[in-house]
């Protein structure tokens, strides 16, 4: 039994691949990797009704670590049998709560809860608003740049979204700002907390596709700041062509008032450089940068409150605990159902048709592109990626494109599906944060710039793959 679960548990070679200076990758021995065995059909045909029961069970409204753990677990059994699937089973839950890679996830989140009680939201938008708040559509670049700084310590698409629904909505709507102007450009500036390390959804693809997870943070640094340069030109372009959407702020600040400012911005400027310089010189692992960035806004909140008091510490952990516990359910789940697609051969059944197209690779990552905006209208980001991941990557691997690229690219077509209609969970955060000033309709209208922004970050970065591999090839 040991040696049957040992050979179920077996990802494959550990050839490593050489990334390329396209983002292309090619194998060590100039070998594509090695598959299983063909399955037979009948193997086949279970993974489909499998797979056709997960999107089943997700229209139907049935949680998604539920239906994935269940169609997972009888998949399995279905295939091997229910004494080896009960058997590994428990091992994937034991390897998923007893890894030290999977610590990262919780101190990540913590953190980003520590900076929300710290203010630091508050800070960063005070000093941008003191700087760019005099352009016309300036609060809304300074909610995006705010935006970006702060998820770099939050790593929450939705707590960025939230925290800056509630500091620049008012402010923006009560000097004139069009309203669907005023939330979508905050709705598309929580994305980019999940691109700027830290980002726990970055870790979950790590994890997913046994991919370097330092390599990950440090890579989307880069096209996270170009990002947020492209939606602030994509807001100025807007108020350009339309000045009626953004009325010029008259307030003005002294030099004196500006510099100020930046002083407000410095801890969290701390926090980030502590964090990329560490883990780019390899000082410490991706844990411990969580660790350390999770003790810094802890300590920022104690001097910000003067105590624990305004800290609220067991409601911090206990909302890291239950935001934990839901993604760590996801991932075990995933795991199972990644192994049941593997099993079943409908994984590389896809895989190899897809590979098998007389098309050039591109096209391939149009289809790709295409799926996950389709489904990310439908779901949340990690659920999105554990239902994906099992196909699309070992697709990607095999028509030789860098695992840390596709990582950023797709963690990237994910966010850009969360703020897109019909269910854009970040539409939705920014509605109900506004206690009632917007309607979500109102949301929906104003994005069509940003995700049109959104798609000329996507061909920038396939153009231009250096911009994600650039800082990971020299750490």
């Amino acid at each position: 039994m040991a040696d049957q679960i040992r050979r179920l548990l077996r990802h494959g070679p550990s050839d490593d691949p050489v990334p390329d200076r396209r983002g292309l990758r090619r194998h060590r021995h100039g070998t594509a990797r090695p598959r299983a065995g063909d399955p037979g059909m009948s193997n086949i045909v279970i993974g489909l009704i499998g797979t056709a029961c997960l999107f089943g069970g997700i229209l139907l409204g049935i949680n998604v670590m539920v239906v994935l753990g269940l169609v997972g677990a009888f998949g399995l059994a279905s295939l091997v049998g229910f004494k080896a699937a009960t058997a590994l089973l428990s091992t994937v839950f034991f390897e998923t709560t007893n890894s030290f890679h999977f610590s990262v996830i919780p101190l990540f989140l913590l953190m980003g809860f520590f900076a929300m009680r710290a203010g630091l939201g508050e800070d960063l938008f005070e000093a941008t608003t003191r700087w760019l708040g005099n352009l016309r559509g300036g609060l809304a670049i300074s909610t995006t740049m705010g935006a970006a700084a702060f998820g770099a310590a939050s790593g929450s698409s939705v707590g960025t979204a939230t925290v800056f629904t509630k500091l620049a909505l008012p402010q923006m709507l009560d000097r004139g700002y069009d309203k669907s102007l005023a939330s979508a450009s905050i709705a598309i500036a929580g994305t980019l907390a999940v691109m700027i390390p830290p980002s726990a959804l970055v870790v979950v693809y790590g994890i997913l596709t046994d991919s370097s997870i330092g390599a990950l943070l440090i890579a989307g640094f880069i096209p996270g700041i170009v990002f947020a340069v492209i939606l602030c030109l994509a807001i100025w372009l807007t108020v350009l062509r339309r000045p009626e959407l953004a009325p010029v702020d008259t307030a003005h600040y002294t030099v004196r008032e500006k510099l100020a400012a930046l002083r407000l911005a410095g801890p969290l400027v701390l926090i980030i450089f502590c964090i990329v310089a560490g883990l780019y010189a390899g000082i410490f692992t991706p844990t411990e940068a969580g660790g350390v960035g999770a003790g810094l806004t802890f300590l920022l909140a104690i001097l910000r409150h003067r105590g624990l008091a305004g800290v609220k510490l067991g409601d911090t952990l206990l909302e890291t605990i239950r935001t934990t516990a839901m993604i760590f359910g996801i991932l075990i789940a995933a795991l199972l159902f990644s192994k049941f697609l593997a099993l079943s051969g409908l994984a590389n059944a896809v895989g190899g048709y897809l590979t098998g197209l007389d098309v050039a690779p591109w096209v391939i990552v149009v289809l790709v592109s295409l799926i996950y905006l389709a489904l990310g209208m439908m779901m949340d980001a990690p659920a999105l990626l554990a239902i994906t991941l099992p196909i699309t990557h070992p697709v990607m691997m095999d028509l030789g494109y860098d695992p840390i690229w596709f990582g950023v690219f797709v963690v990237l077509l994910v966010e850009i599906g969360a703020v897109t209609p019909p269910v854009g969970i970040n539409c939705f955060v920014v509605q109900a944060a506004s206690g009632g000033r917007i309607k979500l309709e109102d949301v929906f209208k104003g994005l069509i710039p940003f995700v049109l922004a959104g798609f000329a970050m996507l061909l920038i970065l396939y153009l231009f793959p250096q911009l994600a591999l650039f800082l990971p090839t020299r750490m």
